[in-house]
């Protein structure tokens, strides 16, 4: 097997990060990664924002918990709450990908794209990493969604996409396991 290959085998979603941030070099190649990503018409209808900042993870993360436990439907809250109460799981970094749906609607399949290099490029360099979505919780009262946008230097007609969480694991784990049944061959 291919190193490609390997590593898409061996990339798991990491829930229980230490503090240690990635170095400079390895977020910066992966933010290489990202942008080599495909896109529709080459519109690159997206931003890739490399966040260390603690207190505005934090912030994120407090806004998104709150946004979770004014749901009606506390399903995920208290998932969230019962599996160590954190949000982004004490990742250190992120990177949070904006994109401009204005121009082009189908940017968030663009977004994914990009993501899965940026989570590829991670585990390549033995960092790992959670594709995390619940980032939008922090933009999606509406409430803190502009200051947030702000911070994090979104341009004009940018929203969330989507983020991968970046750290070093304190306990690694083994990747899902595939079900090969969702495989067809149509001859």
């Amino acid at each position: 097997m291919n190193e490609t290959l390997k590593t898409i085998a061996s990339r798991y979603t990491c829930r229980d990060y230490n503090s240690k941030i990635p170095s400079d070099e390895f977020l910066k190649a992966i933010a290489e990664a990202a942008i080599q990503a495909p896109s529709g018409m080459n519109r690159q209808a997206w931003r890739v924002i490399v966040v260390k900042n603690k207190d505005l993870i934090q912030d994120m993360e407090s806004e998104g918990m709150n946004y979770l436990a004014s749901m009606e439907d506390k399903s995920l809250y208290n998932k969230i709450m019962e599996h160590g109460s954190r949000l982004f799981y004490g990742a250190p970094c992120m990177i949070v990908v904006p994109i401009n749906l204005v121009q082009y609607a189908p940017a968030l399949v663009d977004c994914g794209i990009l993501c899965q290099n940026i989570a590829l490029a991670a585990t390549s360099l033995g960092i790992a990493n959670t594709m995390c979505g619940l980032t939008g919780m922090a933009f999606a009262s509406g409430l803190r969604s502009e200051e947030f946008s702000k911070r994090l230097g979104f341009p004009d007609g940018y929203a969330f996409g989507c983020s991968v969480l970046l750290g070093y694991a304190n306990t690694a784990k083994l990747p899902h396991n595939p079900d090969r049944d969702k495989i067809i061959f149509i001859e």
